[in-house]
């Protein structure tokens, strides 16, 4: 197989105030799927590599919640939270998302898992949010060095055969 080291590509629509995030992997969907839903994997690749997540509840089924902090030198400096509204093993995660210093802020994100040439898949998440404002806030507070870097962590998982 030929590497993927590349960056995701990330798309704020005109229109509606979304993100979509498009990424593929040198792996099969249920490998890629299962570093989602699995709370040891998902703490050793989600987020930037100055952090470290903590995974304070997880229960990845369809009507489960989650929740996890990030913590950098032994300090959280930021916690997330939200609810499974469908979890469709090894093709799409449907959930909320929402940061604790904006509870109000909440995203509703469809994470999909396509499988494609190769036994790769493409990764695509489709963010929606309350407003343009919180959506440009999203986009200007860094999120895609935490993205990129957390799928460069989650690259190396999945050539482990994680």
């Amino acid at each position: 197989m030929t590497s993927t080291r590349q960056e995701a590509r990330i798309v704020a629509a005109d229109k509606v105030p979304t993100i979509e995030i498009i990424r593929e992997f040198d792996a099969p969907p249920a490998h890629v799927f299962r570093a989602h839903v699995d709370p040891d994997l998902l703490a050793q690749w989600i987020g930037p590599h100055s952090l470290t997540t903590r995974i304070t509840k997880w229960d990845a089924r369809t009507g489960g919640e989650w929740a996890f902090a990030n913590d950098r030198d032994g300090e959280e400096i930021a916690s997330f939270f939200g609810s499974f509204h469908e979890v469709r093993p090894d093709e799409r995660i449907v959930w909320t998302f929402a940061y604790e210093g904006d509870p109000d802020g909440v995203a509703l994100e469809t994470i999909t898992f396509e499988a494609i040439d190769g036994g790769r898949t493409r990764l695509t998440t489709l963010s929606v949010v309350k407003d343009f404002e919180t959506r440009d806030g999203i986009l200007s507070s860094g999120m895609d060095v935490g993205v990129n870097e957390g799928y460069e962590k989650l690259d190396a998982l999945l050539a482990k055969g994680a």
